[in-house]
């Protein structure tokens, strides 16, 4: 395997978001939430999350995400993230190692014209994901307190417990022509949102996890 730079959390992390906030149903999430075998069968509800991050600055370096979050599973009442792409392997690679995170890495574009945002995930020439966003004028102080996100994550027999903690000004903003191929990603397109926002700036801090083996 190629040799990465190794940066032990905690991570401090500065950038800008895009958050689509959910409730989904049990059978929704069995049947497209990309479960691993692990949790299937766990669906406990809550909130689910599809994210995308443009992370400005981080231990690694900058790079972009695309996360999804069906809610919590049992036995904890935790959250996880079933599928996320991030643009690199540096970031890939920490991820695993620090929070049990499956991060797969992938291309990410994120280009802004105007008062409109284009993000796009490619494999080679395979679309992954795309969408358009608009944000709205009004800001309003937004922090994990609000949208708490509490993981427990398994990798390669290890489970993680890591609980980040961030905070920023967000707006309510406008989701147009999202596409996903459901080869790759959960496919979000039959479920409506609650609300969409998007945070800028943002400040996370991923802390070091606990470990059960």
């Amino acid at each position: 395997m190629k040799m990465y730079k190794q940066a032990p959390a905690p991570w401090k992390l500065k950038g800008e978001g895009i958050m689509l906030i959910y409730k989904f149903s049990r059978d929704w999430v069995e049947n497209h939430g990309n479960l691993p075998e692990h949790l299937k069968g766990k669906f406990k509800g809550g909130l689910g999350y599809l994210m995308l991050v443009n992370y400005e600055s981080s231990p690694v370096g900058p790079y972009k995400e695309l996360l999804f979050i069906p809610g919590k599973f049992g036995p904890y009442g935790k959250q996880a993230i079933t599928k996320i792409y991030v643009s690199t392997e540096v970031s890939t690679q920490n991820g695993h190692v620090n929070w049990g995170i499956p991060k797969e890495t992938l291309a990410i574009s994120w280009e802004k014209v105007g008062g409109k945002e284009s993000i796009q995930v490619k494999n080679g020439e395979d679309n992954i994901f795309s969408c358009e966003t608009t944000p709205g004028t009004i800001p309003f102080p937004i922090s994990t307190s609000l949208l708490p996100i509490n993981l427990h994550q398994s990798w390669d027999g290890v489970d993680f417990f890591t609980r980040p903690a961030g905070f920023g000004w967000a707006k309510r903003t406008k989701i147009e022509n999202l596409q996903i191929n459901a080869t790759y990603f959960p496919d979000l397109i039959s479920q409506k949102p609650l609300f969409a926002i998007k945070i800028d700036p943002f400040r996370i801090k991923f802390p070091k996890a606990t470990y059960a083996v």
